[in-house]
């Protein structure tokens, strides 16, 4: 027992309502900028890691680290050219990266499959709200020659910068 008043005198002295309040105070700062990294990297510019042949060479078979910009699909200025990470309408589950190279209300002409050596031309007309996306390595590219125009809403962001590996580093050209 008399360890227990000991200890209880000893404690006695500790300000808790200091260490609470500084405690919850730091705990708020922690949350605002984990709020801040979360609307920063969802709304604002983020980085990617973007693999896979489709397109060759703009990006490495083995993977570049991108910086993605996310403003412009919101304001609606993704164009031509553009390099993009959207959902993939084959798999909601796959991110993936395709060069747009039709908007709403474009004429699009495509070969259909020159993988397979069909070079047969086609011509499709990229409906209100769409986009036509394709890989710049069209003999091992799954895109819209194969599954259509891709809904706007599909589309994650820009990639407008190769930031890894440091040979590669620079803008990532627009291709009309």
């Amino acid at each position: 027992m008399a360890w227990a008043s000991g200890s209880g005198r000893r404690f006695a002295g500790i300000p808790w309502r200091v260490i609470a309040s500084d405690a919850a105070g730091r705990f708020m700062l922690v949350c605002k900028a984990a709020c801040a990294v979360h609307v920063f990297n969802n709304y604002v510019c983020s980085i990617a890691l973007v693999r896979g042949p489709s397109m060759l060479p703009a990006i490495n078979v083995s993977g570049d680290v991108v910086a993605v910009e996310r403003i412009s699909v919101r304001s609606g200025s993704i164009g031509v050219g553009d390099v993009v990470l959207l959902r993939s309408p084959e798999n909601p589950l796959k991110i993936v990266t395709k060069r747009v190279t039709g908007l709403e209300g474009d004429s699009v002409t495509f070969e259909r499959d020159p993988a397979r050596g069909d070079h047969r031309r086609k011509t499709v007309l990229v409906p209100k709200g769409h986009v036509w996306v394709q890989g710049d390595n069209v003999y091992e590219s799954r895109d819209s020659r194969q599954f259509g125009a891709v809904p706007y809403g599909l589309i994650q962001g820009r990639a407008f910068c190769k930031i890894w590996p440091p040979k590669d580093f620079g803008r990532i050209e627009q291709k009309l």
